[in-house]
């Protein structure tokens, strides 16, 4: 099963994985161990956040209150 993964240089979020056939993205948040999955999240959304050049900026406009999560 395909799973993309990015560290990302980011004050907010340190890494984000993608499993591509589930289109769960889940995402560390800097001080925070336990990731946060969002549910049924395209895969241009995944490799626009890698891309970002602020990924919290991206998450705060794209992701967050757009996709349900489970923590």
């Amino acid at each position: 099963m395909p799973l993309l993964q990015s560290f990302l240089d980011s004050s907010a979020i340190r890494q984000a994985k993608y499993d591509v056939p589930r289109r769960i993205l889940s995402i560390w948040f800097v001080g925070n161990d336990r990731p946060y999955h969002y549910l049924d999240v395209p895969e241009r959304v995944y490799e626009e956040l890698a891309d970002a050049d602020s990924a919290g900026g991206y998450f705060n406009h794209r992701i967050r209150d757009h996709y349900d999560f489970v923590h």
